[in-house]
Protein backbone atom coordinates (compact mmCIF):
# COMPACT_ATOMS: atom_id res chain seq x y z
CA UNK A 1 0.00 0.00 0.00
CA UNK A 2 1.60 3.25 -1.13
CA UNK A 3 1.57 5.38 2.62
CA UNK A 4 1.28 9.12 0.90
CA UNK A 5 3.05 12.29 3.19
CA UNK A 6 0.65 14.90 3.56
CA UNK A 7 1.85 17.54 6.12
CA UNK A 8 4.63 19.46 7.38
CA UNK A 9 4.99 17.65 10.25
CA UNK A 10 4.86 13.88 8.51
CA UNK A 11 7.78 15.43 6.82
CA UNK A 12 9.83 16.63 9.41
CA UNK A 13 9.28 13.58 11.43
CA UNK A 14 10.66 11.29 8.62
CA UNK A 15 13.50 13.20 7.60
CA UNK A 16 14.42 15.32 11.13
CA UNK A 17 15.18 19.10 11.44
CA UNK A 18 18.00 20.26 8.92
CA UNK A 19 21.48 20.85 11.01
CA UNK A 20 21.89 24.87 11.93
CA UNK A 21 24.69 24.98 9.46
CA UNK A 22 22.40 24.10 6.33
CA UNK A 23 19.67 26.65 7.38
CA UNK A 24 22.59 29.34 7.97
CA UNK A 25 24.11 29.41 4.77
CA UNK A 26 21.91 31.51 2.84
CA UNK A 27 22.29 34.43 1.34
CA UNK A 28 21.48 37.43 -0.54
CA UNK A 29 24.23 39.16 -1.65
CA UNK A 30 26.93 37.88 -3.97
CA UNK A 31 29.87 37.26 -2.64
CA UNK A 32 33.67 37.41 -4.49
CA UNK A 33 33.58 33.10 -4.51
CA UNK A 34 30.13 33.06 -6.37
CA UNK A 35 31.53 36.11 -8.73
CA UNK A 36 34.12 33.37 -9.32
CA UNK A 37 31.81 30.37 -9.59
CA UNK A 38 29.57 32.31 -11.92
CA UNK A 39 32.82 33.14 -14.20
CA UNK A 40 33.97 29.54 -14.51
CA UNK A 41 30.13 28.10 -15.25
CA UNK A 42 29.24 26.89 -18.59
CA UNK A 43 25.94 25.84 -17.63
CA UNK A 44 23.42 26.14 -15.84
CA UNK A 45 19.55 24.78 -15.32
CA UNK A 46 16.59 27.25 -15.09
CA UNK A 47 13.90 26.10 -13.14
CA UNK A 48 10.02 28.30 -13.53
CA UNK A 49 6.60 28.19 -12.75
CA UNK A 50 3.86 29.27 -14.39
CA UNK A 51 0.75 31.10 -12.95
CA UNK A 52 -1.44 28.02 -12.45
CA UNK A 53 1.56 26.04 -11.20
CA UNK A 54 3.11 24.08 -14.04
CA UNK A 55 6.62 23.76 -13.99
CA UNK A 56 9.23 23.91 -16.44
CA UNK A 57 13.19 23.47 -16.06
CA UNK A 58 15.42 24.20 -19.34
CA UNK A 59 19.35 23.91 -19.61
CA UNK A 60 21.49 26.87 -20.48
CA UNK A 61 24.64 26.51 -21.56
CA UNK A 62 26.77 28.84 -23.38
CA UNK A 63 30.92 29.94 -22.45
CA UNK A 64 31.95 29.81 -18.73
CA UNK A 65 31.24 32.95 -17.83
CA UNK A 66 27.97 33.44 -19.36
CA UNK A 67 25.84 34.21 -16.51
CA UNK A 68 26.72 38.21 -16.12
CA UNK A 69 26.55 39.56 -12.68
CA UNK A 70 25.44 43.22 -12.67
CA UNK A 71 26.15 43.99 -8.97
CA UNK A 72 25.80 42.14 -5.73
CA UNK A 73 22.17 41.29 -5.78
CA UNK A 74 21.69 41.11 -9.86
CA UNK A 75 22.61 38.85 -12.86
CA UNK A 76 21.44 38.45 -16.45
CA UNK A 77 21.37 34.86 -18.98
CA UNK A 78 21.06 35.84 -22.32
CA UNK A 79 18.79 33.98 -24.75
CA UNK A 80 20.45 31.96 -27.36
CA UNK A 81 18.73 31.14 -30.36
CA UNK A 82 16.52 27.86 -29.65
CA UNK A 83 13.37 25.61 -30.57
CA UNK A 84 11.01 28.97 -29.86
CA UNK A 85 8.83 27.52 -27.13
CA UNK A 86 9.83 30.18 -24.54
CA UNK A 87 8.16 28.10 -21.85
CA UNK A 88 10.19 29.43 -19.43
CA UNK A 89 10.31 32.93 -20.38
CA UNK A 90 6.07 32.64 -20.67
CA UNK A 91 6.74 31.54 -16.77
CA UNK A 92 8.75 34.02 -16.15
CA UNK A 93 5.80 36.80 -17.27
CA UNK A 94 3.01 35.11 -15.28
CA UNK A 95 4.98 34.22 -12.10
CA UNK A 96 8.73 35.88 -11.91
CA UNK A 97 9.81 33.67 -9.18
CA UNK A 98 12.55 30.73 -10.25
CA UNK A 99 15.55 28.78 -9.02
CA UNK A 100 18.44 28.27 -10.76
CA UNK A 101 21.40 25.76 -10.37
CA UNK A 102 25.12 26.21 -11.73
CA UNK A 103 27.59 23.64 -12.46
CA UNK A 104 31.23 23.20 -13.33
CA UNK A 105 31.98 20.68 -14.99
CA UNK A 106 33.91 18.30 -12.41
CA UNK A 107 32.82 19.63 -9.76
CA UNK A 108 30.85 17.91 -7.18
CA UNK A 109 28.81 20.94 -5.45
CA UNK A 110 27.01 23.59 -7.32
CA UNK A 111 25.66 26.91 -6.70
CA UNK A 112 21.65 27.22 -5.94
CA UNK A 113 20.77 31.00 -6.87
CA UNK A 114 16.69 31.45 -6.17
CA UNK A 115 15.32 35.23 -6.92
CA UNK A 116 12.72 37.43 -8.88
CA UNK A 117 13.49 37.83 -12.46
CA UNK A 118 12.13 39.99 -15.39
CA UNK A 119 12.73 39.75 -19.37
CA UNK A 120 14.92 42.49 -20.75
CA UNK A 121 14.97 42.85 -24.83
CA UNK A 122 18.01 45.53 -24.36
CA UNK A 123 20.35 46.94 -22.38
CA UNK A 124 23.89 48.44 -22.45
CA UNK A 125 25.23 44.87 -20.71
CA UNK A 126 23.44 42.98 -24.38
CA UNK A 127 27.31 44.38 -26.02
CA UNK A 128 29.06 41.74 -23.17
CA UNK A 129 26.78 39.19 -24.17
CA UNK A 130 27.97 39.06 -27.50
CA UNK A 131 29.26 34.99 -28.59
CA UNK A 132 30.05 34.42 -32.23
CA UNK A 133 28.20 37.31 -33.31
CA UNK A 134 25.08 36.83 -31.83
CA UNK A 135 23.47 39.41 -29.88
CA UNK A 136 21.34 38.45 -27.49
CA UNK A 137 17.43 39.60 -28.60
CA UNK A 138 16.32 39.19 -24.74
CA UNK A 139 17.95 38.05 -21.46
CA UNK A 140 16.59 37.12 -18.47
CA UNK A 141 17.56 39.44 -15.46
CA UNK A 142 17.65 38.11 -12.04
CA UNK A 143 17.39 39.78 -8.59
CA UNK A 144 19.37 37.00 -6.14
CA UNK A 145 16.52 36.25 -2.54
CA UNK A 146 18.76 33.58 -1.45
CA UNK A 147 22.33 31.31 -2.52
CA UNK A 148 23.80 29.09 -1.25
CA UNK A 149 26.34 26.18 -2.08
CA UNK A 150 24.76 22.86 -2.39
CA UNK A 151 26.85 19.73 -1.44
CA UNK A 152 28.67 17.26 -3.33
CA UNK A 153 26.11 13.54 -2.29
CA UNK A 154 24.10 13.72 -5.46
CA UNK A 155 27.10 13.94 -8.12
CA UNK A 156 29.00 11.39 -5.44
CA UNK A 157 26.27 8.96 -5.76
CA UNK A 158 25.57 9.36 -9.37
CA UNK A 159 28.66 9.13 -9.96
CA UNK A 160 28.41 12.00 -12.85
CA UNK A 161 32.05 13.45 -13.60
CA UNK A 162 32.90 9.65 -13.67
CA UNK A 163 34.08 8.47 -17.43
CA UNK A 164 33.55 5.16 -16.60
CA UNK A 165 30.40 5.23 -15.89
CA UNK A 166 29.40 6.89 -19.12
CA UNK A 167 26.99 5.13 -21.44
CA UNK A 168 26.55 7.37 -24.13
CA UNK A 169 24.98 4.78 -26.80
CA UNK A 170 22.66 3.13 -24.37
CA UNK A 171 19.52 4.61 -26.41
CA UNK A 172 19.83 5.56 -30.16
CA UNK A 173 21.47 8.40 -31.70
CA UNK A 174 19.44 12.06 -31.55
CA UNK A 175 18.19 11.45 -35.03
CA UNK A 176 16.96 8.40 -34.41
CA UNK A 177 15.04 8.94 -30.85
CA UNK A 178 13.21 12.39 -32.69
CA UNK A 179 11.70 10.28 -35.18
CA UNK A 180 10.65 7.06 -33.34
CA UNK A 181 9.30 9.32 -30.84
CA UNK A 182 8.40 12.93 -32.48
CA UNK A 183 8.31 12.68 -35.97
CA UNK A 184 8.00 9.75 -37.56
CA UNK A 185 7.03 10.68 -40.97
CA UNK A 186 10.91 12.73 -41.05
CA UNK A 187 13.09 10.40 -43.12
CA UNK A 188 15.98 9.35 -40.91
CA UNK A 189 18.11 10.82 -43.40
CA UNK A 190 16.66 14.32 -43.20
CA UNK A 191 17.15 14.21 -39.37
CA UNK A 192 20.65 12.51 -39.11
CA UNK A 193 21.50 15.75 -41.78
CA UNK A 194 20.25 18.02 -39.77
CA UNK A 195 21.68 16.27 -36.28
CA UNK A 196 25.09 16.31 -37.91
CA UNK A 197 28.16 18.06 -37.61
CA UNK A 198 25.95 21.24 -39.13
CA UNK A 199 23.92 21.37 -35.69
CA UNK A 200 27.14 22.29 -33.77
CA UNK A 201 28.33 24.76 -36.67
CA UNK A 202 25.38 26.87 -36.49
CA UNK A 203 24.42 27.01 -32.52
CA UNK A 204 24.00 30.86 -32.44
CA UNK A 205 22.32 31.39 -35.70
CA UNK A 206 18.69 31.74 -35.41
Amino acid sequence: MTEEITSHEELRELLGAPSARAVAKERAVLHERDRQWLAASPFCLVATAGADGSCDVSPKGDPAGFALVLDDRTIALPERPGNRRADGYRNILANPHLGLIFLIPGRTDTLRINGRAKLVRDAPYFDDMLVQGHRPVLAVEVTVEQIFYHCTKAFLRSELWQPETWQPDVLPSRARLIKEVESPAESLADLEHRYGPAYAQNLYRG
